[in-house]
């Protein structure tokens, strides 16, 4: 029996266009005689931006061509100038992810809770340790109290 190289892949049903009765969604620009569209007017450009802070597409929003090009254009300048965020910020509860078995605090089960935070108002000096062979100082009377200190432990033997 011959072997088939390249056997025909199964046969697939047509696509089903969904919205092929439906109308197409004017174009509220066109429909208001609107010809530019204003960076500053924030309140307009919001119903064209998603919930998570990405700018929605034609098909969503229903613009034709030139006025989704001129929205687009309006919310990367508000975003420039600070008038609108880039990002919208989100909360979530999720639990899971990276690290050790659960995300954030799931992994710390085996070690116990954290202690509390230190203060930033009782937040100490660091304390510098003296500098020991192939440490680099930059500062001329830190070098010398360095070599005092170290010198002084060997001479006392």
């Amino acid at each position: 029996m011959p072997r088939i190289n390249n056997p025909k892949p199964p046969k697939r049903a047509p696509k089903i266009d969904i919205r092929r009765g439906a109308k197409k969604k004017p174009c509220s620009f066109c429909q208001h005689g609107v010809d530019r569209v204003d960076y500053k007017d924030l309140a307009q450009l919001r119903k064209y931006i998603s919930d998570r802070g990405k700018i929605r597409g034609r098909k969503v929003s229903g613009n034709c061509q030139q006025h989704q090009r001129d929205v687009s254009d309006a919310i990367k300048t508000a975003r420039e100038l600070a008038l609108l965020p880039y990002t919208q910020r989100t909360v979530t509860e999720r639990r899971g992810g990276r690290g050790r078995d659960g995300g954030r605090d799931g992994g710390r089960d085996d070690r116990g809770p954290r202690g509390p935070r230190p203060s930033r108002d009782n937040a100490e000096a660091p304390v510098e340790t003296p500098a020991v062979e192939g440490d680099l100082i930059d500062d001329a009377s830190v070098a010398a109290e360095v070599l005092e200190a170290v010198s002084a432990p060997e001479a006392s033997e």
